[in-house]
């Protein structure tokens, strides 16, 4: 291992920080420019930070800088992580296509008496989510729905969007098909049916009280639900990759599988023609294209630090303040959540954060299984109440598309599942595991 300690060596994401957080506050809340906060690319920052770090590295070549990213790139993990980013982005491109994702509300709602319909949606978004492993495509999917219900029942706008978010960050947090999960597992070493089963019983007690609450102060509806109509069949692809998923099947083996059922669902079903089938699947992995290109350059920048030696001044610096294992722990949730609110992103939080944090788990004997789902929790949890993150600025967005202006902050006070999945995981932080090294 490098043994070189060189704290100057984070410029470059001091950098990326900077940049990306200032224009972002800037045009969002200054300027308030019709792209807001992502009006700043990622990937152009990402480069920008990559170029400081280019400069900055006086001690070797051009070449040997290249070589050096080379090698980060080339990481098992970084390969695998893009692999299935875009495995991933074909069945959610299928499975969008086929319209599975619409007739899969209409077959819950249509069992749900309104008194418990908002406690259904966070169920329904638990479910959608967790099979398709995509939060912003649960919301933008269930958004409408959610409006629908506030109208027919006269529940609030606020609190059908906010349980459709809470829903959407549970399987976003959980699903083995998520970006989240995926680099989490993949930058912290260790399989991802063991990270499920450990986070599973983490949130679950925050899952189940969410559920409670929304059936609690949701009061009777007096008129009927109007849902529309839905196709069984095109429910089939998510049951199978939700219960592959769960028994352990290979994540490339269930995606392609649940990918085929979608394709033949949809030809069979008439959503698409099967001479669009390379289209449908082309819309879903283009889709993955930004986060993919994202992990590599990323990859690079990483490499670069660390070769600098910033991974291990950061790594001391954290060392000298924490003596256990619950202040690890404690050190890596609050570093995966500071790089989101700086990113408005969780998977480039754990992209980000992953290094130091399993170097920091190896330290301190943490448990791979455990450092996941911390890094994944814990930027979910930011990712979920970020007013100016993707998955609350698409539940606005569907509000709007259905005649109703309400802000992002307004949903806040009612996103009760990520502040509970917060209080939850530190609750398994402070009384479980916490022993000196």
């Amino acid at each position: 291992m490098n043994e070189k300690k060189k704290l100057s060596a984070l410029l470059p994401i001091g950098v990326f920080l900077l940049v990306y957080l200032g224009f972002g506050i800037l045009f969002e809340y200054v300027l308030k420019t019709d792209d807001g906060f992502y009006g700043v690319q990622a990937i152009v920052v990402f480069l920008l930070a990559l170029l400081v770090a280019v400069v900055q590295d006086r001690e070797h070549t051009f070449d040997q800088k290249v070589s050096i990213m080379a090698k980060g790139v080339a990481d098992d993990n970084i390969i695998m992580m893009c692999l299935i980013f875009l495995v991933a982005g074909a069945f959610s491109g299928a499975i969008s296509a086929a319209g599975g994702a619409e007739s899969t509300v209409n077959l819950f709602l249509t069992f749900l008496p309104s008194k418990i319909a908002v406690g259904g949606l966070f169920l329904i978004a638990c479910f959608i989510s967790l099979s398709m492993g995509s939060s912003c495509a649960t919301i933008a999917a269930l958004a409408s729905f959610a409006v629908g219900i506030s109208q027919a029942t006269g529940f609030s706008i606020a609190l059908c969007l906010g349980a459709v978010v809470g829903g959407a960050m549970f399987g976003d947090n959980l699903s083995v098909i998520s970006d989240t999960t995926i680099a989490a597992v993949r930058t912290q070493g260790c399989e991802m049916r063991d990270k499920f089963r450990m986070n599973f019983w983490i949130v679950l007690p925050a899952a189940v009280l969410t559920l409670v609450i929304l059936i609690v102060v949701t009061p009777a509806a007096g008129t009927d639900l109007v849902i529309g109509e839905y196709n069984f069949f095109k429910v089939i692809p998510y049951l199978v990759v939700l219960i592959g998923a769960l028994l352990g099947i290979n994540v490339f083996l269930i995606l392609i599988i649940g990918t085929v059922l979608a394709l033949g669902v949809g030809v069979w079903t008439g959503a698409f023609l099967w001479t669009q089938t390379f289209s449908v699947l082309f819309d879903g992995i283009s889709a993955m294209y930004d986060i993919t290109v994202i992990s590599i350059v990323v990859a690079c920048l990483g490499a670069l630090v660390k070769d600098a030696g910033g991974i291990n001044a950061l790594i001391e610096f954290i060392r000298s303040r924490i003596h256990t294992k619950r202040g690890a722990q404690l050190g890596i949730s609050a570093l995966v959540m500071g790089v989101d609110i700086a990113t408005a992103n969780n998977t480039i939080a754990i992209v980000m954060s992953g290094p130091i944090a399993r170097e920091i788990s190896q330290e301190y004997d943490i448990d791979p299984r455990r450092s996941a789902s911390l890094l994944d929790i814990f930027a979910s949890v930011m990712q979920g109440i970020l007013p100016y993150g993707a998955q609350l600025l698409y539940a606005v967005g569907g509000a709007a598309a259905a005649g109703y202006a309400i802000s992002s902050v307004a949903i806040i006070p009612y996103l009760y599942y990520p502040f509970l999945m917060a209080l939850s995981a530190l609750a398994f932080i402070l009384f479980t595991g916490s022993k000196k090294k």
